[in-house]
């Protein structure tokens, strides 16, 4: 069997990792990075520390807007399907990485499978949402990390009785996986929070990066307001994104005159994750990390005001603050519930995803 892989961003790099050396054990593999998170804090360190086989392609291609970078890639894409005749592409989440690597194996006749189908915050002002719904609607076989994906998909007439058919499996969710190796060797390496000045148990670890949030000189004077609060109280450190640390400089907005914040460039995994397993809670808008809070049994603050994820504010573990620095504050004070479900799988997604291609896409 010969897969082309398509990543482009650090959530991807995770995921990837997790069936990437399964799936090179038994068959052939493609690597394709698209680039899009072209920093070396936020690409290459991933593969280094996660084991993560070297891309076969480096496409380099960075920046621009949405549609702009998505057009890009698709036209990249196009030589690159069309020299490896893989029986199918294989792509994860909700990129324009995602979307762009979809269409372009659609239009050349290639089937996809797409791990992580399903997810839906419900909210199509966001970029990742039309790329996830779009990705469903064209892919040949839809992987699932919860149940509540499978129900999206099939109110959504996506599954055997699609035209054409779509399967849909239950796999888990291959970021649980990582997390599971990673976390409890991550919470020990204590050292790494001392040398940001902080004690374990007693910082919030933040990062935003979504467009809908710092894109806007209004929403990143409310998202620093926010940061703010919750630094009155509790040290917060804050991972910058490129992206975020650009929209600071363009709009003349600065984080170093807000009391008891601290700013950090990018982490390398195994950092964030001690970072994070270590930490009193999380304030982020990435889909990644709420999961990965939750698995860590770190309560998270969810800086939208809808989640994919809906799981994790059902068990009480996450809380849809938007960028209300009251609600953040509040929520920072309540304590975590005293249960945490395994919502996610055991920990062998990547083995099922492994097996569903072969079922699907032929054991040869």
């Amino acid at each position: 069997m010969r897969v082309l892989t398509v990543i482009g961003n650090r959530p991807q790099f995770i995921k990837a990792a997790a069936v990437s050396p399964l799936l090179r054990a038994a068959h052939q593999e493609r690597l394709v990075h698209t680039g899009q998170h072209h920093d070396e804090r936020l690409s290459a360190v991933f593969f280094d520390e996660l084991g993560l086989p070297a891309p076969d392609v480096s496409l380099q291609i960075t920046g621009g807007s949405n549609s702009s970078q998505t057009a890009r890639q698709l036209a990249a894409l196009e030589p690159v399907i069309a020299a490896d005749s893989p029986d199918c592409v294989l792509v994860y989440g909700d990129t324009n990485s995602t979307l762009a690597g979809t269409l372009a194996a659609v239009q050349a006749g290639v089937p996809v499978a797409h791990v992580e189908a399903g997810m839906r915050c419900f909210d199509r002002r966001m970029p990742e949402e039309i790329n996830r719904v779009t990705v469903d609607h064209l892919c040949a076989l839809a992987l699932c990390s919860t149940p509540s994906a499978v129900v999206n998909l099939e109110a959504e007439g996506i599954g055997p009785d699609h035209r054409p058919p779509v399967p849909v499996e239950l796999v888990g969710d291959v970021m649980v996986d990582v997390a599971l190796m990673a976390q409890p060797l991550a919470r020990e390496r204590t050292e790494l929070v001392a040398a940001h000045g902080l004690t374990p148990g007693a910082y919030v670890l933040a990062t935003a990066h979504r467009a809908h949030n710092v894109d806007t000189p209004e929403r990143l004077t409310a998202l620093l307001g926010l940061l703010g609060a919750v630094a009155a109280e509790m040290p917060v450190l804050w991972a910058l994104h490129p992206r975020t640390r650009a929209r600071l400089e363009g709009f003349g907005l600065s984080a170093a005159a807000v009391p008891g914040l601290t700013v950090c460039d990018p982490l390398g995994y195994f950092e964030m994750t001690t970072l994070l397993t270590n930490a009193r809670a999380v304030l982020t808008d990435s889909g990644g990390l709420q999961k990965e809070a939750y698995l860590a049994g770190v309560p998270c603050l969810t800086l939208r005001s809808s989640t994919e994820w809906v799981e994790t504010v059902q068990a009480g573990w996450n809380t849809l603050v938007d960028l209300d620095a009251v609600a953040a504050v509040a929520a920072l004070g309540t304590p975590p519930p005293s249960e945490r479900p395994a919502l996610y799988g055991d920990g062998h997604a990547g083995a099922a995803v492994l097996a569903a291609l072969e079922r699907h896409f032929g054991a040869g």
